[in-house]
């Protein structure tokens, strides 16, 4: 009996946080490496670099190590046989100073040891300091592979001189994410009375404002049909509280015969997953609650904190429904009604869209293990 071979890849990430977008990516990246090593009849062993790393052990049944301790992960790269970066928005100044020099050095770890390195499916910048734009470019030079999520990100590495050609975008890793086999692709439908409407925001504007022009469309979206909206909070806490305030202002909706929930913090990301699933319709800030939408078929409006919701939309030829800075409850209210009459025609005209991305998704796992397989 012939012994399977055996390739030893480490994961870096913002994994461990419980962020359920970042963990999506992670689970995503895991399942693609999978697949694809099966594919390629080897089998892919993951070592995920983790803030938890008996949480992240026991969720996704994968050896991990604590990404902050030196010796762990240099162990780890060393006895792998190479590193993936990514995905999400690892490389960025605007949420503080640590983000680049964290993950350029594991990077750059991996490289001293002589390992291949991989960067998968990220989205790049902002760079504001330009002192990072250098040594994020020599470390990319040293990468055997660079895959982005939009061409705005490949669009600033080439401004930082790599060329245009060894950068491939692809879809955020989420959108080859499937439910386990056997659960249903979403169609946008449940067994409950009232369809049901998700609801993802997070604190953004100082004065909440766009919070409350939503609740004020929310409400006026019960005024013309019931449905029950359901808040889905990506990231606990804080997207929590958030819909909680988006709550408290939409007012007695149940007087139009409207329900309001919450659902509970998820473990997982396919439970997450399923609850997208069973929505007529998506309504969120945070990216990954797009994508969930998007890849379950659920017909969504996106309300654009950041160039990242643009990016993904322009990928469905859509816009948002509004932003941060400026949103028209009217808009959403009316917007919302016309999607959930018409999901049907919406599914139909995105699905040759939508099958692309999922396929375009897995790409950055076949070309890494194509390469690992190549080594031996």
């Amino acid at each position: 009996m012939v012994s399977e071979t055996v390739k030893t890849i480490v994961v870096s990430g913002y994994y461990g946080f419980r962020n359920s977008g970042d963990e999506a990516v992670l689970q995503s990246i895991l399942s693609a490496l999978e697949e694809e090593g099966r594919a390629a009849g080897i089998l892919i062993k993951p070592v995920v670099l983790s803030i938890n790393p008996e949480w992240t052990s026991r969720t996704y049944g994968v050896k991990a190590v604590h990404r902050m301790k030196l010796a762990e992960v240099r162990n780890a790269i060393k006895n792998s046989d190479g590193l993936i970066s990514g995905g999400g928005s690892l490389l960025q100044d605007a949420t503080g100073l640590g983000s680049i020099p964290y993950y350029l050095g594991i990077l750059k770890l991996a490289q001293w040891m002589g390992k291949p390195t991989f960067i998968y499916a990220q989205g790049i910048g902002p760079v504001n300091r330009k002192l990072f734009r250098p040594f994020i470019a020599s470390v990319f030079r040293r990468c055997e592979y660079i895959s982005v999520r939009d061409s705005e990100s490949a669009a600033l590495l080439h401004s930082m001189g790599l060329p245009r050609d060894g950068i491939q975008v692809v879809p955020d890793p989420v959108m080859g994410l499937a439910l386990p086999e056997g659960e249903a692709a979403g169609t946008g439908s449940s067994s409950e009375e009232l369809p049901v409407v998700g609801v993802s925001v997070r604190f953004w504007n100082a004065d909440r404002e766009e919070l409350a022009k939503l609740a004020e469309g929310l409400a006026s979206l019960c005024r013309r049909c019931a449905v029950h909206i359901r808040f889905l909070p990506f990231h606990v806490p804080g997207d929590d509280e958030a819909s909680r305030f988006v709550i408290e202002r939409m007012g007695n909706v149940a007087e139009f015969g409207c329900t309001v929930s919450t659902a509970a913090e998820t473990e997982h990301p396919y439970e997450m997953l399923r609850e997208v699933s069973r929505c007529r319709l998506l309504i969120g800030m945070r990216l990954h609650s797009l994508i969930y939408a998007a890849s379950q078929e659920v017909p969504l409006l996106g309300i654009s904190y950041d160039p990242k919701i643009d990016h993904f939309l322009s990928r469905l030829a859509s816009v948002p429904v509004g932003s941060s800075a400026e949103l028209d409850p009217r808009i959403v209210a009316s917007q919302a009604e016309r999607l959930l009459s018409e999901g049907d025609a919406w599914r139909k005209n995105q699905a040759s869209r939508i099958d692309e991305l999922k396929r375009e998704a897995r790409e950055p796992a076949k070309r890494i293990v194509v390469f690992v397989r190549s080594r031996e």
